[in-house]
């Protein structure tokens, strides 16, 4: 192995070592959640674990992104590592963002770009990202997704690389949907050709099959997350979407991990035995979980006794697969991938996208109140704020907007984040 292909395996090994450290912990201190939280760092070392294998081996690799139909992926017994994963890292606050955005700094690209995808760009040039065999990634919901494509794809690391891009239409209608399809079976052909690996429908069949499953009850956990009080904290409904949506998609342990979830949850409704106590005020984090979440949701819920009961990622509106047939697997495939995921679901269309959901959660969960942190790189929703107020006015629900960065904490610190919010909750009448 040479020192470049090395080096971009460099914070793959430590997030190897640092998931080993998760999972002794854990096995030596033992608690209620522990089986649930125990598959999931397992996961995430088989993932790693199977990112260095294929290139210590040769064996294919894709970089790709969630929105990209992760069952075609697993039917093709093709593994991939998501394009932004780094900026994630650590289980929790990634160790090295400090550095890498310092790093960012000297780079010439411009500071109102979304931090995730100047990040992105930063791992390539610093030749930390794993050389995939091919590259299928994401241009869409913004014109900054579509410009880092094009960064990556003229990048003198990855120009020589095959890419392949599904295009989306901006609409979500049928037609929409059809062309969304015919993309995906493009995307196949594409990678049949540059990975040799083939598609194996069958197993697509069982594939999405698994996974109409684990979304079902991912939706029927999130009916137990409006329970009075909710049986569980912030972490779990991420994690519901990293098991459907991550490499390995439709794995039969997943599934039943999920199953075990929804025990767990049933028992501490049961029991009213919830795993934040003291809950006085019911969260919609609107957003994505921002790296230094860890930081303040504990602080939410000991301070206010508020209770993260359900943000972006853990809203799970997941159109099922109709497996009869390869057209119809497809055309579903095309319109849960177009349509359905998380941030880009919201962002790629009208205004009503999350107004809808805002709504929807609100009644359906019995929210007090809603923050939309306002990630700098979101300006899609950012320009929708004013929308968003006047339904959460509508709807009789209070509404707080702050204007952060998800990775920078010098953008707005994490001590201002909770200023905002204490004087909103204070103003608002909530938690008293």
């Amino acid at each position: 192995m040479d020192d470049k292909t090395k080096k971009s395996l460099e914070r793959v090994y430590e997030e190897i070592a640092r998931y080993e450290m998760y999972e002794e912990l854990i096995n030596q201190n033992p608690d209620g959640l522990s089986h649930l939280h125990i598959p999931l760092v397992q996961n995430v070392l088989r993932q790693h674990r199977t990112t260095v294998e294929c290139i210590s081996e040769g064996k294919p690799l894709v970089a790709s992104y969630f929105t990209n139909a992760p069952e075609l992926y697993t039917a093709m017994d093709l593994h991939w590592y998501c394009l932004i994963s780094q900026a994630f890292g650590g289980g929790g606050e990634n160790p090295h963002m400090l550095e890498d955005l310092e790093a960012l700094d000297d780079m010439p690209l411009s500071s109102d770009i979304c931090t995730l995808l100047r990040l992105g760009i930063y791992y390539l040039d610093a030749g930390l990202l794993p050389r995939p065999t091919a590259v299928v990634p994401l241009i869409e919901p913004c014109d900054g997704v579509v410009g880092a494509h094009e960064v990556l794809r003229n990048h003198r690391e990855w120009r020589d690389l095959p890419f392949f891009a599904p295009d989306p239409p901006y609409y979500g209608d049928e037609r929409s949907i059809s062309y969304f399809s015919n993309e995906l079976q493009r995307m196949v052909d594409f990678l049949e050709e540059h990975t040799g690996q083939k598609m194996d429908y069958d197993k697509l069949k069982e594939v999405c099959d698994e996974t109409n499953k684990q979304y079902a009850l991912w939706a029927e956990y999130n009916s137990l997350r409006g329970s009075v009080p909710c049986p569980h904290g912030h972490t779990l409904g991420m994690a519901c979407f990293a098991l459907c949506n991550g490499a390995g998609a439709g794995d039969p342990e997943h599934t039943k991990w999920y199953n075990d979830l929804i025990i767990n949850g049933e028992k501490r409704i049961r029991e009213n035995d919830p795993e934040v106590p003291n809950q006085k005020i019911r969260l919609l984090w609107f957003d994505v979980q921002p790296i230094w979440f860890a930081n303040l949701a504990p602080w939410l819920e000991q301070e206010w006794g508020a209770c993260v009961v359900q943000d972006m990622f853990g809203f799970a509106p997941y159109t099922p697969v109709d497996t009869s047939s390869i057209e119809t697997m497809l055309h579903d495939l095309g319109k849960r991938n177009l349509l359905d995921g998380p941030m880009v679901r919201q962002a790629r269309g009208i205004a009503a996208n999350f107004l809808t959901d805002i709504e929807n959660i609100v009644n359906d969960m019995q929210i007090d109140c809603v923050i939309v942190p306002g990630h700098m790189g979101h300006k899609d929703g950012s320009a929708s704020i004013s929308f968003m107020r006047n339904k959460c006015r509508e709807i009789g629900v209070p509404f707080l907007y702050i204007g952060v960065d998800q990775f920078d904490k010098r953008y707005t610190t994490v001590d201002e984040v909770k200023d905002r919010i204490s004087k909103f909750f204070t103003s608002m009448g909530l938690g008293s």
